[in-house]
């Protein structure tokens, strides 16, 4: 059994609108698994997006733990996540992220520059990602002579650059066409699987959900039901049978809640 690379326990995350409190992540208890390919799906205001932030440690639960790779990222201070993120953790974004005075091949090392990793080996490093997403002839484009396929692509490359342990993926075919967008999921779910890395999708969309291994329901900021796909798919290619084994948690119940 592989061990649990992330474990939210009892988090909450409260937001103060005027004279109310709202909690967009209400009491959300979670583990997932060292290498496992995980998707956390729900509609616009689900709490999807938030519930990711506070696992990457770019927001601080408002109660509850999140313990990642053994170290507790809720009591970190901004430094500390920063150091952290640069060694455990990679992004893809819709936007994609990238700087427009860099080339390709320098957004990609741009994270081993952090890391003071010498001028060769990054370019050499980032060279071979480049070739992993098939954009070797690209390598001295700038983002605004590539199309938004190759922009996300110099991305997944920047994301998987670091070898990561955790790759978290915020809506990352949302601004492609449906051709691109398979692509895409295949490169980012293929890579992770090669090395052996936890990967986190966030995504409203069923068919991208089908990529994961596990496909958590948010609804309200609460867990509504979790899926294990007993039999992944490539989208364009969904078996007849049923692939996805439902459990509904005791959360499913209940409605987030508007504190007074």
């Amino acid at each position: 059994m592989e061990k649990d690379i992330i474990q939210i326990k009892d988090v909450r995350k409260v937001y103060r609108m005027g004279n109310e409190k709202i909690a967009a992540i209400n009491k959300i208890s979670l583990n997932i698994q060292q290498g496992e390919i995980c998707c956390l799906l729900g509609k616009s205001g689900s709490g999807k997006s938030t519930l990711l932030n506070l696992i990457a440690g770019l927001e601080k639960p408002t109660k509850g733990s999140i313990i990642f790779n053994q170290q507790h990222i809720e009591t970190m201070n901004e430094n500390q996540l920063a150091k952290f993120r640069q060694q455990y953790v990679g992004f893809v974004f819709q936007s994609y992220n990238l700087l427009s005075t860099l080339t390709a091949l320098e957004n990609v090392s741009l994270p081993l520059i952090f890391k003071k990793v010498p001028l060769n080996e990054r370019t050499k490093r980032a060279m071979d990602m480049l070739r992993a997403v098939g954009l070797e002839n690209r390598a001295n484009h700038k983002p605004s002579e590539m199309s938004g396929g190759q922009q996300q692509r110099v991305s997944i490359a920047r994301a998987f650059i670091n070898r990561p342990q955790v790759v978290f993926a915020d809506e990352p075919t949302g601004n492609l066409d449906t051709k691109t967008t398979y692509e895409m999921m295949d490169l980012i779910t293929n890579l992770a699987s090669e090395n052996h890395q936890t990967l986190v999708i966030v995504t409203h969309d069923l068919e991208i959900a089908e990529y994961a291994d596990r496909i958590i329901h948010l609804s309200d900021g609460m867990i509504e039901k979790i899926e294990y796909n007993q039999r992944k798919v490539k989208v364009g290619h969904i078996p007849t049978e049923e692939y996805a084994v439902e459990i509904n948690t005791d959360q499913h119940e209940k409605k987030g809640e508007i504190m007074t």
